[in-house]
Order: structure tokens, then sequence, then C-alpha cells
């Protein structure tokens, strides 16, 4: 590892057309697992100038069986996805949550890939696909969580809490930022750079309100960095290209799952490749990103590493993982085997099986839509969203190693 460098990750906001997306397709699978916690979810959304479309593939008892809707169920999905869209803001010409139109696509699940996540006789419940996901844990922050990253989503919540709360009521809900820190001994040392680019109510890209937009914008971020990395070298980019009044998905579509790199670890870590929001916690993308983060947050927690990167893999409608990979970075106090041995006989996991996580983590629950804004990691585990974050495996880790 390098112990000197620059390193730079990007958020955007919950008015991302993109994180409008994912918004809307997190808030179907919470109004379905509210319906029946054993549903089955994949849902799409597309976003664009007055426009949201669903599409996807659902089983929810209730709901939707035999290839029929339940009567009214299209007309709650629909008032979901309006409410999400008013609850982020969105009153525009060009995307206005009362007036877009909507097309619902969703249509029953595909029986074969069903038959291969049932559990059947001696079957246990099989992965809902193939794939590999990784977790990943840091001491560079108090949320274990790359700083760059951890940053970058900060300035933007906190820019949208003064949006709903009227602080700033010149703010537009798209935007998005970028925090570049050199790392010196492997430690964030200065902020080089930060980029923020939001949307604006008209007027604010010019003269005095452009400049009480730009003061603003740095006064959060002076709020959200530590002030030892901030200083008279940091460079600000405010919306460097001018005017951005034109937002959301009026400027730009929005597709479920494009956010994965924001979603996770801000290029710190490697991603799998698979999305999380739209689906059910059968589906490992989802489940067994998560177990790995909380792992990989465990093991840091525990003083075991400083540095922790987890590998699952899985394939479709096996329940065993194939792999269980763990690197320390170097910055382990055992030995990364030694890590993988203790994950493995740990029986409250559940062997790590599709099953197991979902017991241990309670993901059966409809808690998801608020992950899909800001990053799915690094955030507060309250009651039951975000058990994921939680750090209850510290001491069964240490006792075991």
């Amino acid at each position: 590892m390098r112990n000197n460098y620059l390193f730079t990750s990007e958020s955007v906001s919950e008015g991302h057309p993109d994180k409008v997306a994912d918004q809307i397709s997190d808030a179907i699978v919470d109004l379905f697992l509210s319906k029946d916690p054993e549903a089955r979810i994949a849902c799409e959304t597309l976003t664009t100038t007055q426009l949201v479309v669903l599409a996807g593939e659902i089983r929810c008892k209730g709901v939707y069986e035999n290839g029929e809707w339940a009567p009214g169920a299209q007309e709650e999905i629909e008032r979901t996805v309006r409410e999400t869209v008013k609850r982020i803001g969105y009153e525009q010409d060009g995307f206005h949550w009362e007036t877009f139109r909507f097309e619902n696509n969703l249509h029953a699940q595909s029986a074969h890939i069903a038959q291969g996540v049932d559990a059947a006789g001696n079957k246990d419940e099989g992965a809902g696909d193939q794939g590999i996901m990784f977790g990943f844990a840091c001491d560079e922050t108090p949320d274990l969580m790359p700083a760059t990253l951890d940053y970058s989503h900060k300035i933007l919540a906190r820019m949208a809490a003064d949006r709903h709360s009227g602080r700033a009521p010149f703010l537009e809900p798209d935007a998005k930022s970028q925090v570049t820190l050199r790392f010196e001994n492997g430690k964030p040392a200065a902020a080089t750079a930060i980029v923020v680019s939001t949307q604006h109510a008209p007027g604010y890209d010019e003269g005095a309100k452009d400049a009480e937009l730009k003061a603003y914008v740095k006064g959060v971020v002076a709020e959200v960095l530590p002030s030892a990395l901030l200083s008279d070298e940091t460079v600000y980019h405010i919306n460097p290209t001018g005017s951005f009044e034109i937002g959301g998905p009026d400027g730009d579509a929005g597709l479920t799952g494009r956010k994965i790199i924001v979603d996770t670890y801000g290029g710190a870590s490697p991603h799998g490749g698979g999305a999380f929001s739209g689906k059910d916690p059968t589906k490992v993308d989802r489940s067994a990103a998560y177990i790995t983060r909380y792992l990989a947050k465990n093991i840091v927690a525990a003083g075991l590493a400083r540095r922790c990167t987890i590998q699952l893999a899985y394939a479709i409608g096996v329940s065993e993982p194939l792999s269980l990979y763990v690197d320390t970075h170097g910055t382990g106090t055992v030995g990364d085997d030694q890590i993988e041995k203790a994950i493995l006989s740990i029986k409250e996991l559940g062997g790590l099986t599709p099953r197991g996580i979902r017991t241990h983590l309670g993901l059966n629950k409809p808690i998801y839509q608020p992950s899909a804004a800001y990053g799915h990691f690094g955030r507060k585990p309250e009651g039951d969203f975000f058990p994921w974050e939680r750090t209850d495996l510290v001491d069964k880790l240490k006792a075991v190693l």
C-alpha cells in the first residue's frame, strides 16, 4: 500500500435522477415487504422529463398472485411513487410529483428463477443469482468509512436538510459533490479540492446571489469536514459550469442501479458489480453485500485490523457461499486466514447462506428506502434500519480470535 497519495470520491443527492430512480425502486420494495415479508421484488425505475416507468418482476401475497393484481394495488403503487418524488421535493415544470406520467410494467417473477431460490424438501433456500459481493471498512472516520466518501455524502445530506427546513430556500433537489484528500502515512492530512454542483433557484448564478450560494456551500463544507483538513490551499469548484437551474430527471434521465460506487465505498474497495436498490433480500447482490460490510466493520471495530476487505461468492439456487475471502491489507493483528475461519465458526451467521444472512440481520422488513440516498454504509443503525451497521459482533470475534 502507498502511504502518501491523493484520493477522491463523489456523492450525489437524493434529487439526482439516478437516485430518484433508486428511491422509487426501494419504496416499492418496502411497500411489498410491508404486505408480505417473503415477497420477491426486482424493480427497475426509469425517470425522465415528466415520466416515471417501473419494470421488473415480483411475487407478493395479497398484492400480485397468479398474474393478477389485487384490487387497489396498482393505485397504491402509483401513490407510493408520487409520494416518494414529493418527499424529495420535485415540483418543477419538467418534473412534478403530481403531474408526471406514470407507467407500471411490473409482472410475475420467472418460475425458473423462483424454483432455484425457493426452499423445497431437503433443499435450503438458494441464492437469487450468481455473483461476487464485497464489504469494506477502515478507520479513517468514526463511521469506519473512507473519509473522501463519508464527507462527500455528508455535504449533500446537510444541504438537503437545509433545503427541506427552509434554511437554504435557493437550493433545488439535484446536486453532486466530490472530495479530494491528501493522505500522509495512510491517514487523511488535507483537503486539496472540493467540488459541489447544486441545482438552484433562478438568479443564483450571478452577482450577489451567486456569491451567497457559494458562501453557503463553503460554510457547509466547514461544518462537515474537520477544520484540520481545510486551509487556504483548499481549492473550491462550486457550480463550475455556471447555471444549474434545469436538473433532476428533466435535465438527465435516471435509472436504478447506476450509482453503485456512490452507494458503497467511493472507489476505495472493489465492487462485485450488482446494484442494491429495487431488490428484495433474497438477492445476494444486496444481502451478501450487507453482511460483508457488517463483518468488515466489526473486524475493524474490534481492533483486529485498520482496514478490511471481504468477498463472498454465490451460485444461483445454491445456499452455501462458494468462497469467503478476507484481506486486511497488512494491517491485521492476526492472520487473514484465521479471521476467515473465525467468521465461519460463528453459528449466529447461519453459514452465510441467504436465509442465514436475512435472519441474522433481520432483512425481511420494509427498511430500504432510507438507504437509497447518501450511501448504504456508514449510516447510524436505528431500530430496524441499517442493521448491517451494528457492531454487535465485536465481542464474539475477540473471543474466537
